[in-house]
This record gives structure tokens, sequence and C-alpha cells, in this order.
């Protein structure tokens, strides 16, 4: 008995080949695909992190322009996949979410995959056609902190989907990927000895232009940037009004900009954490004090 335990746990950490339950997306908003050595498997997930749109702050633009394509994709018309890179916490992966919580009634779902399931895309595809044969759903794929190494196969499976191998990808399909490089692949200082001058234009080396031929089959290519001062102290009043505190900026300002400099950023990630020290530490103390 012992024994058949331990070999159950292996197939369930290995996965084990076999059929499993598909999730029902009239009931799920979201999935995410668990890469496993002998085959992956699609899971639903239950409870998932929504922010509102209207809390994401400084990126107006880049909001503006990922709704719209969003909103063509979810009403069955032509959009393209999206590249979100920037700096850590600037809200690439919130903006996805957000724009799952806006559009899930019209559709839309989302699939997070993680890098390594980039070489699982084919079997994703067929478990979303399987799950959704009416095509009734949106799906957007949805690969968080995405980079590749020099020799990375994920680079060539996602280079396929992008482009389009033999087998056409499904109209009611996108990729959204997110990246702190704006390329996809590290950049090294002997790809500068590549570029060489043509008149008075620069043309980059082979290994370069392979670099920048990814990140550039995405229709989409948004650009997250640090924060101001100003906006970093707006997002922090936002994320304490969440969590019930009404306190005035001048009693927490310093102590938020503190905050900030010993985390090395001003990002919208940083101002929820801040807000949530803040928050937790008066509560604390006023429990204390009683």
């Amino acid at each position: 008995m012992e024994r058949q335990q331990i070999i159950q746990s292996l197939a369930a950490l290995l996965g084990d080949g076999g059929s499993h339950p598909l999730p029902d997306f009239t009931e799920v908003k979201a999935a995410r695909w668990r890469h496993l050595p002998l085959g992956g498997r699609l899971e639903g997930v239950a409870r998932v992190d929504l922010p509102e749109m209207d809390e994401l702050l400084g990126i107006e633009d880049t909001k503006a322009a990922l709704d719209l394509n969003t909103r063509q994709f979810v009403a069955g018309f032509p959009a393209n996949d999206a590249l979100l890179w920037g700096g850590r916490g600037t809200g690439k992966s919130s903006l996805v979410k957000a724009l799952l919580r806006r559009y899930a009634d019209q559709g839309l779902r989302v699939i997070e995959i993680d890098p390594d399931g980039i070489l699982d895309l084919p079997e994703i595809l067929a478990a979303l056609q399987a799950a959704d044969p009416q095509q009734a759903c949106y799906f957007v794929l949805f690969c968080d902190d995405l980079s590749f190494g020099a020799d990375d196969p994920g680079y060539k499976a996602l280079k396929s989907l992008l482009d389009g191998g033999v087998e056409a990808r499904p109209d009611n399909v996108l990729l959204y990927a997110t990246s702190n490089r704006r390329h996809l692949m590290p950049r090294h200082f002997a790809d500068n000895e590549e570029y060489h001058r043509h008149g008075e234009e620069i043309i980059p080396g082979e290994t370069a232009e392979e670099k920048i031929s990814l990140s550039e089959r995405f229709g989409l290519w948004l650009g997250f940037y640090p924060f101001d001062q100003a906006m970093y102290l707006d997002i922090c009043t936002i994320h304490l009004q969440r969590l019930g505190v009404r306190t005035p900026l001048a009693e927490w300002r310093e102590e938020a900009l503190r905050w900030a400099l010993q985390r090395g950023s001003r990002s919208g990630r940083v101002a929820r954490q801040f807000a949530r020290h803040w928050a937790g530490s008066r509560a604390l103390v006023a429990v204390l004090t009683e």
C-alpha cells in the first residue's frame, strides 16, 4: 500500500501522461498550464487576483493601447500579440489581470504559462480547443517575466507561435508576455562589435538581428517606465485607501519615501508593499495600546 502511494505521488509530480479534467471556462476566468516532465496539463484557477483598471496609475497611454487591442480581440476582430517590457513593479502583469476583470463577461479568459511551458505550446492549444470546442471564449496566453538564454529551445517555439508554423493558430488565441528585457534575450558587449557602418546608417550584425527579431514579431510593443515621486505617492494613497487607511499624506510621506529609497525603486509594487507595512503596523500599535 505504501509503495502504491509513492508511485501515485511520483506520477502526480512528473505528469503521468493520462487524461485530466479540463477547466470549465463557463465557471472559471483563468487557468494555469502546469509544465511537467511527462506531460503538462491545464488547471483552472478558482481565485484570481483582479485589480481595477482605474487603480493603475502612470501608464495611461499604455493602458489605452492594450485596452483597445483587447477590445478588438473580444469583439472578434483582428488583434495583435503584445510584449510588455520595462522595469520591475511598473504594472505590466497587473494590467493584463485588470483587462481580464474588465472583459471576462465578454468571453476573455487568461491562461498563465511559465517560460518552461513555451515548449508545450502545441499541447496548450490542443487543450484549449478541447475545453472550448465552440470557440466561445477568447484566450490570452499570458507569460510573465519571459526571457531566454542564448541557446534556449523555447526561443524557437515562441517564434513558431508568433510567425505561424505548419498548424495555424486559432483566431481566438493571443499571446501577452511581460519581460524586463526589451528584446527578451541578454545583450552582450561582443554583440556591439558586429555593428558596422553603411554610409550614414548603422547596421547590426547577425547576432543582434536575431535577438531583436523575436521581440519584433509581437505586433504591439509597450514600454513601462519608473514613476516619479509624485506618482509614487499617489499610488501609495490609493493602496492605503483600499486598506481602509485615511491618514493625511503629511503623516506618512517621509516614511513612504524612505521605504522607496531602501528598496531602490519607485513602483506600483513598492507602493503596495509600503501601504501594507504602514496599515499593518499602525493597526498593531492601536491594538497594543488599547
